[in-house]
């Protein structure tokens, strides 16, 4: 594989619409600032009550085109019946084998009023950034030379039992990309026709402008690491805060 054939980040989750929902915002973004992303569905999230397996992979694939994805792949694995365990970390960790990016993105933590298969796409996930960089087993993995992945990030996901607490999270501002999102997400009309998609967009806007409002932008996504985040150099990260300085507001 050449340079040119790798991609810098990998976006995982179990279902499409799954990343465009929650991470669409930060893959437009990337696209935006000249990254190679990839973007792959873990299952084709069929049977629902108004998709296919044929209509499922058209609006993936129009959605990963409206985010400038360069890659959209999705694994044979079964929706409804993910399950954390070789077979699966073996399909992911030959993804990542093959296309070698620097940095895997995957879903966290468990929905348990929506489906089991999102908490068993974090395990897999994170399975699969060890399994990637296995020796001497190539032959599990289509023969693919072994590949360490330097950073996990996690996109938490926004209804779950526990309180989340990360070591460090940061704030993608993804103001110039919301429209561009829900353009993506609106891609799957088999899954969100009519009110449904008004609804969910409500639900997006607000999750984001929340998001963002932590980290003073107007929409944002929140991202997650499994360590704290290591700087030589801080100053970078502390520029002039976005919002309005009330010291210099107009006086009537």
């Amino acid at each position: 594989m050449s340079a040119t054939d790798r991609l810098d980040i990998i976006f995982t989750a179990p279902h499409p619409d799954d990343l465009e929902i929650g991470c669409g915002g930060w893959i437009a973004k990337l696209v935006k600032q000249g990254y190679r992303v990839g973007m792959i569905h873990m299952t084709n999230g069929e049977p629902t009550p108004l998709g296919s397996p044929e209509t499922r992979a058209k609006e993936s694939t129009e959605a990963a085109a409206v985010l400038g994805a360069t890659h959209v792949e999705t694994l044979p694995l079964t929706n409804r019946e993910l399950m954390d365990g070789p077979a699966a970390r073996y399909a992911l960790a030959t993804i990542v084998r093959r296309f070698k990016p620097r940095i895997l993105v995957g879903f966290a933590g468990r929905t348990v009023a929506a489906s089991p298969d999102h908490w068993q796409g974090q395990l897999i996930a994170e399975a699969s950034r060890f399994y990637s960089q296995l020796t001497k087993w190539n032959d599990r993995f289509g023969n693919t030379e072994p590949h360490r992945v330097d950073h996990l990030i996690y996109r938490p996901v926004a209804r779950t039992p526990e309180n989340q607490l990360w070591p460090a999270t940061f704030v993608v501002d993804i103001g110039d990309t919301i429209e561009q999102k829900l353009a993506a997400v609106r891609c799957y009309k088999s899954q969100f026709p009519g009110a449904r998609f008004a609804g969910l967009e409500h639900w997006i806007r607000s999750a984001a402008g929340y998001e963002g409002g932590l980290a003073g932008f107007d929409y944002g996504e929140l991202y997650a690491l499994p360590r704290p985040l290591g700087v030589s150099d801080a100053m970078p990260l502390f520029g002039e805060w976005p919002r309005m300085d009330p010291t210099k507001m107009r006086q009537e």
